[in-house]
């Protein structure tokens, strides 16, 4: 698995840190999930590049990105993704967005219609209810449980994690991604990410309707989705029917559900589904 490059940019007020991995073909934007980082695409670097070329930003408040004491918002985050392609000089890009990252990547190019060439959403984007919202932070509850904590060891700070289901088969982007996100803090070591940062996210993003912003997506759209539930059988960010919802009500819109996933396998284990329909997409 090749290494990125690792580049400085500027978002709008900040600077936000990209891992790029060159390739020959269409640039790709990839934006992560709520509490992950750029390194959480290295599996799928490792089977699209160096036929396109990726570039994976830590939003603000993670990772090496800058880390503003508030500004945590999906609006803020897609003024920082205009001011990232203004920064770079390019003018139409596909995104590809997970979780989080993929209703960033859909209010972009709801609202900067002009400069998403394609988005790719990743298990994400759908219109769910309250009681399936709880159900899902219930699943994620491990991820979140770590931040703010100090570890006295990178091994203690990935013990917990490497327990939950879905990170059973540990791998070394597993270990890549984890370690890239601590820092060494007195005591051991912690998540860079602040606690207080996510949780003004979450406020943030529990207010915003995104149901209205369908019809305004003038670009193609994939959409993947997960079939498997995180500690339960139906913790799912995106259920069926808010998947099906969400190709009526967008233009030109598709979904493939990825069977045997879960809302993290998706994107951070191998899956010969996922990467064919990705390249078909892109190639389109």
């Amino acid at each position: 698995m090749s290494e990125p490059k690792m580049q400085r940019v500027k978002g709008d007020g900040v600077e936000i840190q990209l891992a790029i991995w060159e390739g020959e073909g269409k640039n790709v934007l990839c934006i992560h999930g709520l509490t992950a980082n750029s390194r959480c695409w290295d599996t799928l670097a490792a089977t699209l590049t160096p036929k396109y070329r990726l570039m994976a930003m830590d939003l603000r408040g993670r990772g090496l990105s800058d880390k503003p004491p508030s500004g945590y918002s999906i609006a803020q985050h897609a003024k920082d993704v205009r001011a990232i392609l203004d920064d770079l000089g390019i003018d139409k890009i596909a995104i590809m967005g997970h979780s989080l990252g993929a209703i960033i990547a859909m209010y972009f190019g709801a609202t900067y219609p002009e400069r998403a060439d394609r988005l790719i959403l990743i298990d994400a984007g759908g219109k769910v209810s309250q009681e399936q919202m709880e159900k899902f932070f219930a699943g994620i509850k491990p991820s979140l449980d770590r931040l703010g904590q100090v570890f006295p060891s990178f091994e203690a700070y990935v013990a917990p994690l490497k327990q939950v289901p879905f990170n059973q088969s540990w791998s070394a982007a597993l270990d890549t991604y984890f370690r890239y996100e601590i820092e060494e803090v007195a005591g051991g070591v912690r998540s860079r990410i602040r606690p207080e940062n996510i949780q003004e996210e979450i406020l943030n993003n529990a207010a915003l309707d995104v149901a209205p912003l369908y019809p305004k997506i003038t670009a193609p759209v994939l959409l993947l989705r997960a079939t498997e539930g995180l500690l339960a059988k139906d913790d799912y960010l995106l259920p069926k029917d808010a998947a099906d919802r969400m190709v009526r009500e967008i233009p030109n819109a598709m979904c493939v559900d990825l069977e045997g996933t879960n809302h993290y396998t998706i994107v951070l284990k191998r899956n010969e589904t996922r990467d064919k329909a990705l390249n078909r997409f892109l190639d389109a």
